[in-house]
């Protein structure tokens, strides 16, 4: 489908499934190589992460596990700038190789919260793996170690992102019509 409308808004078809299905093996093959013969802990950021992380740790072939956190910095169609932590990290990562796999970085805001809390808890090895980043949007220095796809700053819906709740999904990633 070129154009949906998810609740009010009308979106045009900016990836296609396939374009996407690539991205995701890019990175799984680049982490199977960095980290053979390792132990790797995911970590997954709900809700966005959710399809993401399935597709990738489908095509992880090294010993693995994951878990996932929470966290809330949109409302609707915009940030909030405000980073609030609504279900936290039980495991223990010091020592251990850890991957944070989120679907979208823009502004960096949530993503720079939630590196430090992390590093905060020694792993030995912290790295981010984000599908899709705006750079036009963003506003932090950390480095996105494994990067699918860069995309305008344009709002967008489908492949596990949402517009209030809805749209998650798409099997494409739509951006709001111009």
């Amino acid at each position: 489908m070129q154009k949906v409308t998810v609740k009010d808004r009308v979106f045009e078809l900016l990836l296609s499934s396939a374009e996407i299905d690539g991205a995701v093996q890019r990175i799984a093959d680049r982490i199977n190589t960095d980290y053979k013969g390792k132990d790797i802990l995911f970590i997954g950021i709900l809700n966005g992460s959710f399809v993401f992380a399935a597709d990738l740790l489908r095509r992880i072939t090294l010993p693995c596990r994951i878990s996932f956190v929470k966290y809330e910095s949109y409302s609707g169609t915009a940030s909030t700038q405000k980073v609030q932590e609504l279900l936290g990290l039980k495991e223990n990562i010091s020592g251990r190789n850890v991957i944070v796999v989120e679907d979208i970085v823009d502004t960096g805001i949530t993503m720079d919260h939630v590196l430090e809390q992390l590093k905060s808890r020694n792993p030995s090895d912290l790295k981010l793996a984000a599908l899709f980043f705006k750079p036009e949007a963003f506003k932090k220095t950390f480095p996105i170690d494994y990067l699918g796809l860069e995309i305008p700053n344009r709002f967008v819906v489908g492949y596990g992102l949402d517009y209030d709740g809805y749209g998650r999904n798409l099997r494409n990633l739509y951006q709001i019509a111009k």
